[in-house]
């Protein structure tokens, strides 16, 4: 049984709410989410991307390898607890260790070849009334 749900590529950069404008003018997408850090955006066909805010971001220098890793995976979970455990059960590490409970707690970890990716609390979401 999976203990991760599909979830959003993230692009770090200075501005994403200038990203954001970007790409939803692009794939024809809607804002879904937004922090002060992170706009997250869906387009028509369901693909999902979220721009988080570096302001150490730098364009990236691919296919020169100076600065090329500009991407994450971001993966949704209910449990943080037991996605961990599976995590390193099958041989991935935490890269930081956050106690920031409540809905926006994330966490970072590594495979096991050392690309990184966060685990993010899936938020429960209603239905649209009216």
């Amino acid at each position: 049984m999976s203990v991760v749900v599909a979830g959003v590529v993230v692009l770090d950069c200075a501005e994403p709410e200038k990203l954001a404008v970007f790409y939803k003018a692009l794939l024809g997408a809607e804002d879904t989410d937004a922090t002060a850090n992170r706009v997250e955006i869906r387009s028509s066909d369901g693909m999902r991307l979220a721009f988080r805010r570096d302001t150490n971001a730098t364009p990236p220098s691919w296919p020169r390898p100076e600065n090329s890793l500009q991407v994450h995976l971001d993966f949704l979970v209910d449990d943080l607890d037991e996605a961990e455990r599976r995590i390193v059960g099958l041989g991935g590490r935490p890269l930081e260790a956050k106690d920031a409970a409540g809905p926006f707690e994330e966490r970072g970890y590594a495979d096991p070849a050392g690309h990184s990716f966060t685990l993010r609390l899936r938020r429960a979401t209603a239905p649209k009334q009216g």
